[in-house]
C-alpha cells in the first residue's frame, strides 16, 4: 500500500500509514521530495516540482515493493494506493502515467486540473476584496447565505435535513437576501447589492482569457467553512505559493493581484504535467486495475463539481459509456461530506482511523476494504454506506500528517 500527501505538503502521512498497516498492508509513504507545507522549496528548482508532480510517489512505489520483498522474503500479491486531495491527484497521476504500479486505487477529492485549482483557490480574494471592500461578506453574512441556500435547495430531495443531496438540482438565487431600502444602513441581516453580486459570482463557473473554463463554481452548502478559508480577505497560501515559487519564480508576487491571465500562464506552463488531466486510462484498464473515486458534495477546499468533469472526460476520451467504465472506474458523490471527510452528512466511508469508532468494518462501509474486495474477489461496488458520529471533535477528524495542512 502506498499513501499520498495533502496540499503542497512535504510531509509523510503517518496517520494513513498507521491506518493501512492496521489492516495488514505493508505500507509506504514519501515526503513529495521536500519538507514542510510551504511551496518555497519549489523556487528555481524544477526537480522538486517534478517530485511533487509524480516522481516522489512513483519512486516510493518502486522502492517500497523492493523493501517489502526484502523484509518478508517474498513478493507482493497485489499493490494498492490510498489518498485524498493532493493524494487523490497523485493516485490518478499514477493511473495515467504508471499504470503498472497499482492493482487498486482509492482517490478522494482529487486535486486534478491542478494549475487551474491553484488559480481558483485565489479567486475568493479577487471577488470579495479585502474586509473593507463593499463586496466583502463577513462570516456572519455567509451564514445568512448558507441558510438561504438550504431554504431554496435542501428540500429538493424530499427531506429537509440540512443536506443538499444533489447540487445539480439546485439553482440558487441570492437576490432575496438583498437589503430593502427600509433597512437603511443596517445590513447585518441582509446583503447589499455588491455583496449579492459577490455571492452570485462565486456560485458561477469561472472562465478564462479564451473563454475556456478555468474551474467550476463553489459547492452549495460549503459557504461557512469557505468564509474562513477562501473568503477571509487574505490570499490563500497554497495558491500564492504556487504562483510565487513555480509559475513566476518571484517570492514577492502578491496573490491579491491574481488575474485570469495568471491562470492562463500557469496552465500553459503546466510543469511536469501536474495538471493530471489525461483522459486515456486504457493502460490501467488493460492491466486489470480498479479505481474508486469519491468526492464530498460540500467540499470546502476543492469543488466537487470538478470530479464529474474528469469522469466525463475519461468517458469521452476513451469512447466508453458509464456501463463500460464501471468495469474498472467507479465514481461516488457523497452528499454532506466536506473535504475528504467530515461535514454535516455521512462523511465517513472508512477513509480514516478516527472515523471507525468501534464500528465493524466491512467492504460495504469501508472504502479501503471495498477496493480490496473488488480487486481480489471481483465484487464491484454498487453503493457505499457512509456514517457519521455525534460528539466527535475536529481534532479527532484531522486527516493530515502536518498540523498546518488542510
Amino acid at each position: 500500500m502506498s499513501v499520498g500527501n495533502g496540499g503542497l505538503s512535504g510531509c509523510v502521512k503517518y496517520d494513513d500509514l498507521a491506518y493501512t498497516t492496521s489492516f495488514g498492508f505493508a505500507s509506504v509513504g514519501a515526503n513529495n521530495g521536500h519538507n514542510g507545507t510551504s511551496g518555497e522549496p519549489f523556487l528555481n528548482n524544477p526537480d522538486i516540482v517534478a517530485d511533487f508532480s509524480y516522481r516522489s510517489v512513483h519512486t516510493g512505489v518502486v522502492v517500497g515493493k523492493e523493501m517489502s520483498k526484502a523484509y518478508y522474503g517474498q513478493d507482493y500479491a497485489k499493490s494498492y494506493y490510498f489518498g485524498c486531495s493532493t493524494g487523490g491527484r497523485q493516485g490518478f497521476k499514477e493511473a495515467q502515467d504508471f499504470p503498472g504500479d497499482f492493482d487498486g486505487i482509492v482517490a478522494g477529492a482529487p486535486a486534478f486540473a491542478f494549475n487551474n485549482l491553484s488559480a481558483v483557490s485565489g479567486r475568493g480574494l479577487i471577488v470579495t476584496g479585502p474586509p473593507t471592500a463593499p463586496t466583502f461578506l463577513t462570516p456572519q453574512h455567509w451564514a445568512l447565505v448558507h441558510e438561504d441556500v438550504l431554504a431554496q435547495c435542501d428540500s429538493l430531495d424530499g427531506v429537509t435535513d440540512g443536506i443538499i443531496e444533489d447540487n445539480d438540482l439546485c439553482t440558487y438565487n441570492p437576490t432575496r437576501l438583498q437589503c430593502s431600502p427600509s433597512n437603511g444602513t443596517n445590513s447585518t441581516t441582509c446583503l447589499t447589492a455588491p455583496q449579492v453580486n459577490t455571492v452570485r459570482t462565486l456560485f458561477t463557473d469561472w472562465y478564462g482569457v479564451n473563454g475556456s473554463l478555468i474551474y467550476p463554481k463553489a459547492n452549495y452548502g460549503a459557504e461557512i467553512p469557505m468564509s474562513y478559508i477562501f473568503y477571509n480577505g487574505q490570499p490563500f497560501p497554497y495558491s500564492e505559493d504556487w504562483f510565487r515559487y513555480v509559475v513566476y519564480n518571484d517570492p514577492t508576487w502578491d496573490g491579491a493581484g491574481l488575474t485570469i491571465q495568471d491562470a492562463a500562464n500557469a496552465e500553459v506552463q503546466n510543469p511536469s504535467d501536474i495538471s493530471t488531466w489525461k483522459g486515456d486510462l486504457s493502460g490501467f484498464q488493460k492491466k486489470g486495475g480498479k479505481i474508486l473515486h469519491y468526492h464530498g458534495l460540500i467540499d470546502s477546499i476543492i469543488s466537487s463539481e470538478n470530479s464529474p468533469r474528469y469522469y466525463n472526460h475519461v468517458s469521452n476520451t476513451m469512447g466508453l459509456p458509464s456501463s463500460d467504465l464501471d468495469e474498472f472506474y467507479r465514481f461516488f458523490r457523497v452528499a454532506g461530506m466536506d473535504h475528504c471527510a467530515g461535514g454535516i452528512g455521512a462523511g465517513g466511508v472508512g477513509q480514516n482511523a478516527a472515523l471507525l469508532n468501534g464500528t465493524e468494518q466491512t467492504p460495504q462501509n469501508n472504502i479501503l476494504l471495498r477496493i480490496v474486495d473488488w480487486v481480489e474477489n471481483g465484487n464491484a461496488p454498487e453503493t457505499l454506506t457512509g456514517y457519521k458520529y455525534i460528539n466527535v471533535s475536529a481534532a479527532d477528524l484531522r486527516l493530515c500528517g502536518c498540523p498546518a495542512d488542510l
